[in-house]
Formats: structure tokens, C-alpha cells, sequence
């Protein structure tokens, strides 16, 4: 009698041990699946006003997303991204910008202020990150930088003010030039702050100032061949989506013409074109990275301050020169943050 209570004992015991460790495993199994879990997809959309097969906004996205690499952001894993590409369309421009919010994005890349006025009529809660834009508050799309509100926020790589700085780099680069055609964005809303700046640096140079519109290529050639066909003249190219898409025809008109050209991105000078004074895009879109990083950790875009550009780069094409017949001065050259041979 003593041995068989004893062994029931013994079963009952080993039963509840059983049980304890079952109860024990009913516990720790969802926290082993949660664990496992893959982490939340974060959706970035991208709307960019280059033409996707653009060498340089192409630059501009991959330091974008190995900046947000570095920052724990791995595309598949915890980050996807959805690109459209206007190409200095606006009619597509403000569709893609619907069609992107309609995807509720966590925040949205808006290259060029044309395309940040498009998403903030499209939305007023997704945040926006400004990559490569003029002034914000000129555009209507900011009161204040330093306190943006809203949902907007980013990086300006150009101010008005350079319109007078890029006029005297030209007549440096050219010192016998009497007439300047200045090729715009008509898209972009700081036009007339450029032109006032170039209007107060021309007040001691009395040049002729004619403006050509960059409506598509072969009306930029057309307007260039016709300007060309009289001496001492120069081209300006301003900042904008259409000077950026149709590059490629300014910098051929310009060649073909032999007209001393100031640019105002260093792609410009890198893919011909003789001089650029600018900001560097793809440190800017490296920027614009640390701010998709802290808005998707949390921040508001409406806190985060509009920056402006802290550096700029001044570039020369020696190439170009020589083909223009062009001597550049020795002080110029040794000013350049860098050389194209």
C-alpha cells in the first residue's frame, strides 16, 4: 500500500511538473513568434521632375538610399520606395503627385519646389521633404523657415542672390561679352528674384539682357542659333526642372554657338558645359535623407527647419574653354572647387 500511494505520488507529481512546463511553453511560444516577426514596412514615394533615365538625379537617389541604408533603413526589409518621374511635365507632374498621395506613403522626396507646390495641393498631412528646391516662402509653401509648420519642410540649393554672382562670374570667364541671354525655368517662382539680382549687378556692366524660355529642346536651340548669330554674347542658365531636363540641348546650342556659358549645377560642367556656381544635389539629397530618417522615427516635418545651402561649388571645364578659345584667368582657376581637364 505504501509503494502504490507512493508511486500515484510520484505520477501526480510528474502529471503537474507536466503541466507547469506546458504552461510554461503556452507563454513563451508567442513571445518566440513575435520575435520571428519581420519588422514594419515603412513606404517612401519619390516624386522627381528629371526624366527617369537622368544620369545625375540617378546620382542624386543613390546617395539618398545609402544614406538611409546607413541610417537602418534597408529597402525590402524595412523600407520600400515608389518612384514617378515627371520629366518637367506639369500636367504629369500634379497627377503623379495625386497618384502618389493616394498610396498614403509614411513621407514623400519632392525634388524642385514645382513639385512641392504639386503635393501640397494634393495633401496636407503626408509629410514632404523639399530635395534640391529654391526658396519655400517665395513659393507659398512655408511662412518661415526656421519654423515651417505644416507639413512641408527641406533643403534650398540655390537663393535669388546668385543671379548677381553668377552675372559677374561670366564676365570674368568673359570679360568682352556686351550681351547675355538668360535661359529660365518659367515653372519656377523665384524667376524674378534672380532677374532683380542680375538686374543690380548689370547697373555697373550695362550688358544687354535678353531671356529665352526653356520651353523644350529644340526651341532652347532655336532661340540660342538666332542669338549667336551676333558677336560678344553669353548664355545664363537658371535653376529650374526644364534647364535641368533640357541640359543637354542648352550645352550643344552653347557649344555651337561658341558662346561662354555660367551654369548653375556642377552636372552642367560635367557633362560639357564650360562654368557652373552652385550647391552639390547629391550632398543635398544625403541631407534630405537624415530628415526621411527622423520623421519616419517620429518627428514632425512642420518642426524640422528649412535649410539653406551652406556651400557652394564653383567648377570649370578647361576642355570647353579651349574649344571656345577662351583663356581663363589664372585666379579664377585657382578659386575652382574643381578642374575639368
Amino acid at each position: 500500500m505504501i509503494a502504490l500511494g507512493t508511486g500515484r505520488m510520484a505520477i501526480g507529481i510528474g502529471r503537474r511538473k507536466f503541466i507547469s512546463v506546458l504552461g510554461g511553453a503556452t507563454v513563451a511560444w508567442p513571445l518566440v513568434a513575435r520575435a520571428q516577426q519581420p519588422e514594419r514596412m515603412r513606404r517612401i514615394a519619390i516624386l522627381m521632375n528629371y526624366a527617369e533615365g537622368d544620369t545625375s538625379a540617378q546620382s542624386d537617389l543613390l546617395a539618398f538610399r545609402q544614406t538611409l541604408r546607413e541610417l537602418g533603413w534597408t529597402e525590402g526589409r524595412n523600407v520600400q520606395f515608389d518612384y514617378r518621374w515627371a520629366a518637367a511635365d506639369a500636367d504629369r507632374m500634379r497627377s503623379y503627385a495625386v497618384e502618389l498621395v493616394s498610396l498614403t506613403p509614411d513621407a514623400i522626396i519632392a525634388n524642385t519646389l514645382p513639385v512641392a507646390a504639386a503635393l501640397k495641393k494634393a495633401t496636407t498631412t503626408i509629410p514632404v521633404v523639399i530635395a534640391v528646391g529654391g526658396d519655400p516662402i517665395t513659393g507659398g509653401l512655408v511662412t518661415d523657415l526656421a519654423h515651417p509648420g505644416g507639413n512641408i519642410t527641406g533643403f534650398i540649393v540655390t537663393e535669388t542672390s546668385l543671379g548677381g554672382k553668377w552675372l559677374e562670374l561670366l564676365k570674368e570667364l568673359a570679360p568682352d561679352t556686351t550681351r547675355v541671354a538668360i535661359i529660365y525655368a518659367p515653372e519656377n517662382p523665384n524667376h524674378m528674384g534672380y532677374l532683380r539680382a542680375i538686374e543690380a549687378a548689370n547697373a555697373g556692366h550695362k550688358l544687354e539682357i535678353t531671356q529665352v524660355d526653356a520651353l523644350d529642346g529644340p526651341s532652347i536651340g532655336r532661340a540660342v542659333d538666332a542669338f549667336a548669330l551676333s558677336s560678344k554674347g553669353a548664355l545664363m542658365v537658371l535653376p529650374g526642372p526644364s534647364t535641368n531636363v533640357y541640359r543637354e540641348a542648352i550645352i550643344s546650342a552653347a557649344a555651337g554657338g561658341r558662346l561662354p556659358a555660367i551654369y548653375p549645377f556642377r552636372f552642367f560642367t560635367e557633362e560639357g558645359g564650360l562654368a557652373s556656381y552652385g550647391a552639390n544635389e547629391v550632398d543635398v539629397f544625403r541631407r534630405a535623407a537624415s530628415y526621411i530618417d527622423r520623421i519616419l522615427r517620429g518627428e514632425k516635418a512642420g518642426d524640422l527647419p528649412v535649410q539653406e545651402p551652406t556651400k557652394f561649388e564653383l567648377v570649370i571645364n578647361l576642355k570647353t574653354a579651349k574649344a571656345l578659345g577662351l583663356t581663363i584667368p589664372e585666379s579664377f582657376l585657382v578659386r575652382a572647387d574643381e578642374v575639368i581637364e
